[in-house]
C-alpha cells in the first residue's frame, strides 16, 4: 500500500509500518502546498492512503469519495503515539478508497511548568 505521510506525522512512524511503502510531504518536495493542490498530488501519484494530524481538513476540504483513503490521526506527538503503532497499522490495512477515517491515537497533554520547576 502506497501512504503519504502529511508533515505533521512524525517521520519515525515509517520504520514501524514496514509493509507499506511510505512517503512523506517533504520527501515528494511538497512542503508548504496548500492542501487542495496537495489532494490533487496525492491523486496524481496514485497513493492510497493519506495520513495525516490535520483534525480540520476534513471541514476544510471535500474528502469523501476521492482515490485514495484519508486516515486523521487524534494524536501526533511521537511518545504519545508510539504505543499505538498496531492501531495505525491496522487502519493503513483496512484503509478504502474514498474514506475518511479518524485514527484513536492518543492524546497529547502538555506538561504544565509549576512555579519554580
Amino acid at each position: 500500500m502506497k501512504v503519504l505521510f502529511d508533515e505533521d506525522v512524525p517521520a519515525k512512524l515509517a520504520r514501524s509500518l514496514p509493509r507499506h511503502e511510505i512517503h512523506t510531504v517533504v520527501s515528494m518536495r511538497w512542503g508548504g502546498i496548500k492542501n487542495g493542490a496537495l489532494l490533487t498530488l496525492i491523486v496524481r501519484e496514485r497513493f492510497d492512503v493519506f495520513l495525516t494530524g490535520d483534525k480540520n481538513m476534513d471541514k476544510q476540504q471535500r474528502l469523501e469519495g476521492r482515490p485514495f483513503a484519508v486516515l486523521i490521526m487524534s494524536a501526533i506527538n511521537w511518545p504519545v503515539i508510539r504505543p499505538h503503532i498496531p492501531t495505525i497499522s491496522a487502519a493503513l490495512d483496512e484503509a478504502l478508497p474514498g474514506t475518511v477515517k479518524t485514527i484513536d491515537c492518543g492524546v497529547f497533554i502538555p506538561r504544565v511548568n509549576r512555579p519554580g520547576e
